[in-house]
């Protein structure tokens, strides 16, 4: 089985609707999906059983804070997104993700010893697409 590291990953954001850009000083990326369950058991049953719901996908990310990174500074809370996240890089047949979302939540954090970072969250809205890189 292969593996690989993740030093190659690449956040790539933009206002909705713009031409998405890369997003300096990633530290990490998590996305995640999820699917509700609707319960169809009915009297008699022996057992409960289920059918599939609605789809989840959310993002989240962590930076070294940069002020001068435009794509930093469009990742206030409340703003509706484009991204395309490349966990193996950007390379021709590499995998990536990409969709549109709206910011929930944005977490800047400083101590004297230490950098100055922050934390990003987005919900995911509609399908999130997951191709290759021509």
């Amino acid at each position: 089985m292969a593996t690989t590291t993740g030093s190659s990953g690449v956040v790539k954001i933009a206002a909705a609707g713009g031409s998405v850009a890369v997003v300096g000083e990633v530290r990490s990326f998590t996305f995640d999906g999820s699917a509700d369950t609707i319960e169809s058991s009915v009297m008699g049953d022996s057992v409960r059983s289920y059918k599939a719901g609605l789809k989840t996908n959310t993002l989240s990310f962590d930076v070294y804070w940069d002020k001068a990174d435009a794509q930093h500074l469009v990742l206030d809370e409340r703003a509706s997104i484009d991204f395309a996240l490349y966990p193996t890089g950007t390379g021709s047949g590499e995998l990536f993700l990409s969709g549109s979302g709206v910011v929930t939540s944005r977490s800047i954090t400083a101590s004297f010893d230490g950098m100055v970072e922050a934390s990003f969250s987005v919900q995911c809205s509609g399908a999130v697409t997951e191709t290759t890189v021509p």
